[in-house]
């Protein structure tokens, strides 16, 4: 035998458990099913296609809808011969501007030797060159933006629905589908184009328990061999999910982590140690590599709210977060950032998971407004955070969760500088 040989005793079809995987039906989203379906019925009829908008937290099913729905629709709009669709999908992610999506968009419906650069054209003569290759393709396109809210300036989700009644389009009927994971970015946009972009709007809300139980089963019957999962490791990744904003990604992804520790160590069944174990392994991963990505600014905004996260000071307003960040950013040598730009911090760090945030209404005299707090095992974040702390000196908050090898002499004089000043 090589040095590789193949194991079959935990997976029957690993790759089942993945994002990418296709079942052949959609658990736990019946209601958003057929509200999306509904939405798309004037492509199957040879109308103008609705502009549809979709919204809701990572993990939560938008994605794979869509990919389910569509898959469904161009096999099913084959079948009509007066009936010529085309899709397109773009991922947002990375495309800050109107500008890069136009011209990415140009480039989708040209050929590899005709494509354009991302730079050097006028905004303008963009737009005509995309006008152009849709009419080119001529019948009903569907466009789908997925993490539209990456994309700081609204003037292609403007362009793009109203091309036709601009008359920029004459053979193409064009439909819009954005997806996107932040709820507030909708409101962000300006009311010309929340009401052609926004024009069918479905939202889908986290997962419960039972829903995560459901997606997980269906997996897991084509993932594992039978009998080989223990009772209680489906309930407990569906509960860790539920707790972790109902994210069936993550809920799959801890399901192939147990899995995977099962395999590692021979043994026959995945228990619930697997999971607790994997649980803790993909955090630890997952705070490192959000927390890798982040500024020096944002690292500090993260202390400051973990340090009052300890302190039993969470959920708390951005506004009270300020004082704490401010003087961590003295202390840092960095001058501290103007509000705005703190809250923008806050949000990266919601949208890595690593914070969660709340939406608070207090009526006429409170108005609207946001709570953050930490969404992931202090332990965790402090130990990902120990060149913060080194730079900034240990919070008396923190003192008891810094990992072993901490200096004791920073210990002492940073709890001095903290612990009862603040």
């Amino acid at each position: 035998m090589g040095m590789f040989e193949r194991d079959t005793e935990i997976y029957r079809d690993r790759d089942a458990l993945r994002e990418d995987y296709q079942p052949e039906t959609l658990v736990g989203r019946e209601a958003e099913i057929d509200t999306y379906r509904a939405a798309l019925q004037p492509v199957i009829n040879g109308e103008q296609p609705n502009n549809i908008f979709l919204y809701g937290k990572t993990g939560v099913g938008k994605t794979a809808a869509t990919r389910y729905l569509l898959d469904h629709l161009e096999d099913d709009a084959a079948e009509y011969e007066d009936l010529d669709l085309s899709l397109t999908v773009l991922n947002c992610d990375g495309l800050t501007t109107s500008y890069q999506v136009a011209t990415r968009l140009v480039n989708e419906f040209r050929d590899e030797n005709n494509q354009i650069s991302t730079t050097g054209y006028p905004r303008g003569s963009v737009y005509e060159m995309l006008w152009e290759e849709l009419d080119a393709c001529g019948g009903t396109i569907l466009v789908v933006l997925d993490e539209v809210d990456h994309v700081e300036d609204d003037s292609v989700l403007y362009q793009l629905p109203r091309a036709r009644a601009n008359g920029n389009l004459s053979e193409a009927k064009i439909g819009i589908i954005g997806i996107s994971n932040d709820f507030s970015f909708r409101e962000d946009l300006s009311p010309k184009v929340r009401s052609s972009l926004c024009e069918q709007e479905i939202h889908f809300p986290a997962y419960d328990a039972t829903d995560l139980e459901s997606i997980l089963s269906q997996r897991a019957e084509v993932a594992f061999h039978e009998g080989v999962l223990d009772n209680g490791v489906i309930p407990l990744c569906a509960a860790y999910g539920a707790k972790d904003a109902g994210d069936a990604r993550q809920s799959l992804d801890l399901l192939m982590k147990a899995g995977d520790l099962a395999r590692d160590a021979s043994t026959e069944v995945v228990q619930e140690d697997h999971v607790e174990r994997g649980r803790r392994e993909l955090e630890r991963g997952r705070i490192k590599e959000g927390i890798t990505g982040l500024t020096q600014h944002g690292h500090l905004v993260l202390y400051a709210l973990l340090t009052l996260e300890l302190e039993g000071e969470t959920p708390i307003r951005s506004r009270d977060v300020r004082p704490r960040y401010t003087r961590f950013a003295e202390l840092a040598g960095r001058d501290p950032l103007v509000p705005r730009r703190m809250r923008d911090h806050l949000s990266e760090l919601t949208m890595l998971g690593i914070v969660a945030v709340t939406e608070r209404n207090e009526g006429r005299r409170g108005g609207t407004f946001r709570e953050y707090e930490l969404d992931m095992d202090e332990n965790l974040v402090v130990e990902a955070m120990e060149g913060t702390v080194e730079d900034v000196g240990v919070h008396s908050s923190v003192q008891d969760l810094l990992i072993e090898d901490t200096e004791p002499d920073m210990v002492d004089a940073s709890v001095s500088d903290f612990g009862t000043s603040e």
